[in-house]
């Protein structure tokens, strides 16, 4: 099992600050409580971030080239560029914030989203496969998703995106699975 310092949380207070109040049934015990690494804020924007900065560039080189005609400068293409890649991130991070990966002793629960919150829980019992699946980006930063697959499910009912320690949660969700999924 991980570490409370490796992304796993089962400090009560901990517990209650992250959890909404019925998310989680008193008497159920967490034993996996995980949120994506920090670093889903950046890889996840990387697409976005690219085109902003290709649209900045397009915009200071016209600014440059045809100042007289175009009602910008250089300056104001790169200050909107930088604004608008703020608000990107500070959306992803928002989105962040909100992930929450809770396994507990009977169920496997996935919380997100941030205007539209959505909730996925099933039992553990319904799990049919789980699988781990590891992006070259996810890769490079040790980092994995692992996917949730319930009986009578042709995909992946649920996905944990972006964690820490991919290969050792999938190994305690699979003990998990094994031990109180009956």
């Amino acid at each position: 099992m991980l570490n409370a310092g490796e992304g796993v949380s089962t400090a009560p207070l901990e517990r209650t600050a992250a959890l909404p109040a019925d998310l989680v049934h008193d008497d159920e015990i967490i034993i996996l409580m995980l949120r994506p690494s920090v670093l889903y804020i950046l890889l996840s924007t990387l697409g976005s971030l690219m085109a902003i900065a290709i649209i900045s560039l397009v915009l200071a080189l016209a600014a440059a080239k045809f100042s007289r005609v175009v009602g910008w400068s250089e300056t104001s293409a790169y200050a909107l560029g930088a604004g608008l890649a703020l608000i990107r991130l500070t959306w992803q991070a928002l989105d962040w914030y909100n992930r929450l990966f809770v396994l507990t002793d009977r169920r496997i629960i996935r919380r997100m989203g941030v205007l539209r919150v959505s909730v996925f829980e099933t039992k553990l019992k319904n799990i049919q496969h789980t699988s781990v699946f590891m992006r070259l980006r996810e890769r490079v930063c040790g980092l994995g998703t692992i996917g949730f697959a319930t009986s009578g499910s042709d995909v992946f009912d649920a996905l944990w995106v972006m964690i820490r320690q991919p290969f050792a949660v999938h190994k305690t969700v699979v003990e998990t699975i094994r031990r109180y999924g009956k």
